[in-house]
């Protein structure tokens, strides 16, 4: 594996446990993880094979499983892969599993061309391959068949900047603002912090063009959240009356799927075949 790509799996080894939380500990939370769980399956077909990139504990590895899929998962760190066969132990998706190792999503090169039906990339692998990013979904378009599909998600650098606003007002104040000028600039966090979650965020102009770039055809994308990220309060009592909580992530999703959306949440998703 890539040295370079060291401070992202230390950080992922550290979280451990954690990153199962990180769609279930709050509201905002659960409706991503609902949004994520529609887009997949709109384009990932029952039954198929599929390459699971940044598999983490496992929350897509179920979900791909209750669509009958046959899984390779895979993660940088080693802690996660630990994790995720921890968490499907003695369930009935661990059999949809055919085998987990790890990987680097910039080396894609064991695979054969066109090995698999589809790519799973949640959770922003490519928001962590930086310069090599345009290689990086080269790769994993090229492990699919012609017919196949590459469903990912990358950090979105405009809704984290909106939804994070007092964290990152707290960190310019600490590396100045020259150096937070120029993230908001590029999106690229290394110029106020080298480790813990150092990534590439980006803007649906960037996921467009990074397609483009890689040989693929976008099929799709939306945002992860819109409305959710705004009064936790009002969402909780949304979300306490079960006809009231259907309709709204049922409005949340149209919202996030339109064009003027797609850079609200804190993940953009999106899908692309080869062109």
């Amino acid at each position: 594996m890539n040295g370079s790509n060291d401070p992202v799996r230390r950080y992922y080894d550290e979280l451990g446990a954690r990153e199962w939380d990180r769609l279930g500990k709050d509201v905002a939370g659960r409706v991503s993880l609902e949004v994520h769980r529609r887009f997949l399956r709109r384009f990932i077909a029952p039954g198929s094979r599929v390459l699971e990139v940044g598999a983490g504990p496992g929350r897509f590895t179920v979900e791909l499983a209750a669509l009958g899929s046959r899984i390779v998962v895979t993660d940088l760190s080693e802690v996660q892969l630990g994790l995720n066969a921890e968490r499907l132990a003695c369930t009935q998706a661990d059999n949809c599993v055919e085998r987990r190792e790890l990987l680097d999503v910039c080396d894609t090169s064991r695979y054969r061309d066109g090995e698999f039906d589809a790519v799973l990339a949640y959770g922003g692998p490519l928001s962590y391959a930086f310069e090599r990013a345009e290689a990086a979904l080269r790769g994993l378009l090229r492990v699919v068949h012609p017919a196949g599909v590459v469903v990912a998600s990358v950090i979105s650098w405009l809704g984290s900047w909106r939804y994070k606003l007092p964290a990152v007002t707290a960190l310019a104040e600490q590396v100045g603002e020259d150096a937070n000028d120029a993230t908001l600039r590029t999106g690229d966090l290394r110029h106020v912090i080298r480790e813990g979650h150092v990534c590439q965020m980006f803007r649906w102009s960037d996921v467009e063009a990074l397609v483009t770039a890689a040989g693929g055809h976008l099929l799709d994308g939306s945002a992860s959240n819109w409305a959710s990220l705004s009064d936790p309060d009002i969402l909780a009592r949304i979300e306490a009356n079960p006809e009231r909580w259907r309709r709204f992530l049922d409005h949340e999703a149209a919202a996030c799927a339109q064009v003027g959306a797609r850079d609200g949440g804190t993940h953009i998703l999106f899908a692309t075949r080869h062109r």
